[in-house]
């Protein structure tokens, strides 16, 4: 298992990949006294609970999810998630891209365009049994049978529960301000402005302003700052950057800035992430060679010169 948030309090956590199972991670965790705060993720989220309980905190309300409950939240939903019990929680998450959702749902149902999920925490225990298997088919290195059984898991959602989500066109001009204000904080991740200079520049208030992102994103632009520098450093890890030079780079202070906002979002620090993502790539590479191989003996013959 990958270091957890919290030494010594018996949590633990891996977040990692698969190499041949592309657009999707996974993480195995049990977290007692961490806490998830105000964030969202650009894919999915599917998760069930093993033990204890979590309570998972949405626009609608709190989801008390225990063993047996399907945890599903769509892309960009702002949420947050900490201890429904003192003992905490254990759980196995599966975060799916929106590409393999959608090509499921595009294999499987009449749905078309970005799909999504109507209810956000269920009890079905077959779902529930199936994420277990599609981790326990990962760790095990069967990829056929993780891909097999996702697709499965994931189509007796969507027939149950699917439908295709809204189109999130900014009509207002509060709407219209709020998304000109994320491009904006976007493009100057490292050195944002504040929330007085940002509304000037769109030609209104700093309260219309926080108002009207709170409305459209779920969330104060600084904490979705935050959450958006840590997708950014996640990417950078992915290409082999170091940690300080991400950190330096999205606009966090220095590295245990990053470390501490990384681990709280993600679940994992941020080295441990990394080492995983190391594995996953090293893997890919050692099957992308073995694949090599095996079709240059094919062309050859075992016997025959190249």
């Amino acid at each position: 298992m990958g270091a957890g948030p919290e030494p010594g309090s018996g949590e633990w956590a891996r977040y990692w990949q698969h190499a041949e199972l592309p657009g999707l991670d996974l993480l195995r965790a049990r977290y007692v006294r961490h806490t998830f705060p105000r964030h969202s993720h650009e894919g999915y989220v599917l998760g069930t609970i093993t033990r204890g309980v979590e309570d998972v905190g949405l626009p609608g309300g709190t989801v008390h999810a225990g063993p047996g409950v399907v945890v599903m939240i769509n892309p960009e939903v702002p949420h947050t998630a900490r201890a429904g019990v003192p003992e905490g929680w254990v759980y196995a998450t599966l975060y799916p891209s929106a590409r393999v959702i959608n090509d499921i749902a595009a294999d499987t149902t009449s749905l078309r365009g970005t799909v999504g999920f109507a209810e956000t925490g269920v009890v079905d225990a077959y779902a529930a049994r199936l994420i277990g298997e599609v981790h326990r088919a990962a760790e095990e290195g069967n990829a056929l049978a993780a891909d097999t059984v996702l697709r499965v898991m994931v189509a007796r959602l969507l027939s149950r529960h699917g439908g295709a989500l809204p189109a999130r066109v900014p009509r207002s001009a509060g709407a219209r301000d709020a998304a000109r204000a994320r491009v904006l904080l976007e493009d100057r991740m490292a050195r944002p402005p504040t929330l007085a200079a940002l509304a000037a520049e769109l030609g209104t208030s700093p309260f219309a302003l926080l108002r009207a992102f709170k409305k459209q994103y779920g969330m104060p632009p600084h904490a979705w700052l935050t959450d958006a520098r840590v997708r950014a450093a996640r990417r950078m890890l992915d290409k082999g950057r170091a940690p300080a030079e991400a950190a330096a780079e999205v606009g966090f202070t220095d590295q245990p800035h990053l470390n501490r906002h990384f681990t709280r979002i993600v679940g994992v620090p941020p080295g441990a992430y990394q080492r995983e993502r190391a594995r996953t790539n090293q893997r890919e590479r050692a099957r992308t060679w073995n694949q090599r191989e095996r079709a240059r003996t094919y062309k050859t013959g075992p016997d025959l010169p190249p």
